[in-house]
């Protein structure tokens, strides 16, 4: 019972529903719940995947730059593990 019988979302609904998460990610982000943060960043980044380029070009710019920032510089393969100490 965990899927909803609505069908996917495409078009204006996908573009709006992607800010939103983009947004909650942010919120979580700035409160320090890294684990929620990384979630909808997540469930982000599956719906922005499936968005047109035309559509991508709709989503803010504000939003894109945070998005990318965050998954690269603290989500991405480069970065430091959690908890890892620092070499003296």
């Amino acid at each position: 019972m965990g899927e909803r019988d609505e069908p996917p979302l495409q078009g204006e609904a996908l573009i709006k529903e992607v800010a939103r998460l983009i947004r909650l990610a942010r919120s979580h982000w700035d409160a320090h719940e890294n684990g929620a943060c990384r979630r909808e960043r997540d469930r982000a980044l599956v719906l922005y995947a499936r968005l047109s380029k035309e559509e991508k070009g709709r989503i803010p710019q504000v939003l894109l730059v945070w998005l990318r920032y965050r998954s690269e510089k603290y989500f991405g393969p480069g970065r430091t593990a959690p908890g890892g100490k620092k070499p003296r």
